[in-house]
């Protein structure tokens, strides 16, 4: 057996109250000046962050959103600038960590990431910023955070239905990463570790939103998804979803939720190792059934219909999903892709 695994600098502090370090891990990175990044709902508790910083906090940038746009983003950069920012703190979910990476990207501000909901995004040097209704994204190392402070408490009060379709965005990480043209053993035990976990978290926290020890099981699977999304090469789901949020608008989370039972039933017959570790993870043999039903049991959306998705947006999305081909299992064709999104678009996998 040959393999390579390229693991990133990523330095993790992980534990309930872990928010109180904040000021240690700003002076590891020698931070005096440090912008602290949001979306408008997270507010409060970027404020909260702001005065644990102390003398190093030197503003708030509290305008974040889904997919970044770019002229938010340059935004953001001349906050910045105008506030002397030596770094960066994001703290909430996908939206305030991609914006704090597309100002690293450009200026090399490192970012501090604190993380609140189960995106996984602050494990990976991939960014994203969307403009003109197209979703741009790349990898560079530049936009990994410096320290990522994984605080469970933060996540106590994540509503249930963003706290499960944040987390079956986490699981669609991993089933990517197992049949990645890139993927090795260590990335594989990762996510079927983190599969494992949150499938075994996110009923619990539909259940009792307040249960820490689900919350705890689930921000760390949510790590080790990332990780693995970090590890390795995006396929076929991923495109997808960045298709559909960056020129349609739709919900991140919410279209991962719905789309990976059908990603899943078009690419695991080609992909037999990565099939049996899902089984494993899942306790299932119908890996794509039961995500499916799984998700419908949490509450979650069951088809892109319910998200705003209609039959006539197909041509756009299989002219660029077929544009800039990615790898895959299987050969993704015109006819194959049309058939997946008619199935997602119904919700023929849900209950």
């Amino acid at each position: 057996m040959t393999f390579t695994y390229d693991a990133l600098p990523m330095r993790v502090v992980f534990g309930t109250g872990s928010l109180r370090q904040l000021p240690e891990e700003a002076a590891r990175w020698g931070l005096r000046r440090i912008l602290v990044l949001s979306s408008p709902g997270r507010r409060a508790l970027a404020e909260r962050a702001g005065a644990l910083l102390g003398e190093a906090y030197a503003g708030l940038f509290a305008e974040a959103r889904m997919h970044v746009p770019a002229d938010l983003a340059e935004a953001a950069r001349a906050a910045a600038r105008e506030a002397g920012a030596d770094g960066c703190l994001a703290i909430g979910g996908g939206s305030a960590i991609g914006l704090g990476k597309a100002i690293a990207l450009t200026t090399g501000l490192p970012v501090i990431s604190v993380p609140t909901t189960y995106a996984g995004s602050e494990m990976t040097p991939v960014w994203g910023l969307t403009d003109n209704g197209r979703k741009h994204t790349g990898r560079d190392r530049a936009v990994l955070p410096r320290s990522v402070v994984y605080d469970p408490e933060l996540t106590l009060r994540l509503p249930v239905d963003t706290s499960v379709t944040s987390g079956f965005n986490a699981v669609a990480h991993a089933v990517e990463a197992l049949y990645a043209p890139d993927a090795s053993p260590i990335v594989s035990l990762m996510a079927e570790e983190g599969a494992r976990s949150l499938a075994a978290a996110l009923p619990v926290v539909a259940a009792d939103s307040g249960d820490m020890q689900a919350r705890t099981d689930a921000l760390r699977g949510a790590w080790l998804c990332g990780a693995c999304l970090g590890a390795t090469t995006m396929s076929l789901h991923h495109k997808l979803c960045h298709i559909l949020g960056g020129t349609f608008g739709l919900p991140h989370a919410a279209v991962h939720t719905v789309l990976l039972p059908y990603v899943a039933a078009f690419n695991l017959p080609a992909a037999p190792a990565a099939e049996q570790a899902l089984r494993r993870a899942l306790a299932t043999d119908d890996v794509p059934g039961h995500l499916a039903r799984a998700a419908t049991e949490l509450g979650a959306p069951r088809s892109l219909a319910e998200l705003g998705l209609t039959q006539s947006d197909f041509d756009e999305i299989v002219a660029q999903a077929q544009a800039r081909p990615c790898a895959n299992p299987r050969p993704v064709t015109a006819k194959a892709l049309r058939s997946l999104l008619t199935e997602a678009l119904k919700g023929t996998h849900a209950p």
